[in-house]
């Protein structure tokens, strides 16, 4: 069964002002939907993968992968399986809550010292990723842990659980703020929804 495009889950102008609503439309129904389209086609060339959940495609570096196809496979696996999440992670705005709540929040304090804290060295990773990429919030066994990876590169790929993740592609940002990445990162804190990440986080192996 080919993988399917996730639904957005609210209106494109839902995360304004924050996010604008031409760049949610772009992102959503261009950009997602061909990495969706791009790994069906790539799977065609090895069927046996039909049907597998894509988490368990992506781990280990995509070992279950043919060499022939790992690099579609990884690009756009990758990109369709950040995306998912992204979407599942942003609220509208106002319907949030500013901070993280009940065991993410623990473990947050925990390893960082504050939310302060690690609202800076998350933003760090955004900010600092050259090119085009990712900043993630990421728990790996009992641990949390802030890391960036390149293009579409999934924590899967490394063991690594994701709990929340950035897109700092220039797709995600520029039609509203053209070079200033780090304006778009302080914004994307008003969109996140922190109850949904408590429970990724609470459902993380």
């Amino acid at each position: 069964m080919a993988l399917e495009v996730k639904p957005l889950g609210f209106p494109f102008d839902a995360l304004e002002p924050h996010i604008d609503a031409k760049t949610m439309e772009i992102h959503h129904g261009k950009h997602y939907a061909t990495y969706v389209n791009n790994y069906n086609d790539a799977l065609k060339k090895q069927p046996d993968l039909d049907g597998k959940p894509l988490h368990d495609v992506l781990a280990k570096d995509c070992a279950i992968v043919k060499e022939e196809i790992k690099t579609a496979v990884r690009n756009n696996g990758g990109g369709a399986h950040n995306h998912a999440l992204f979407w599942e992670i942003l609220n509208p705005a106002g319907k949030s809550g500013a901070e993280p709540v009940g065991r993410l929040a623990d473990a947050i304090k925990s390893t960082f010292g504050s939310f302060a804290q690690f609202k800076e060295k998350f933003e760090t990773a955004g900010k600092t990723r050259f090119g085009s990429g990712w900043a993630w919030l990421v728990k790996k066994g009992d641990q949390v842990e802030v890391i960036s990876t390149p293009n579409q590169d999934s924590p899967l790929m490394q063991g690594s659980f994701p709990v929340i993740g950035l897109d700092v592609w220039e797709h995600a940002y520029y039609l509203k703020y053209q070079n200033r990445r780090p304006d778009y990162i302080s914004a994307w804190w008003n969109v996140v929804n922190w109850k949904v990440a408590e429970d990724r986080f609470g459902r993380a192996k």
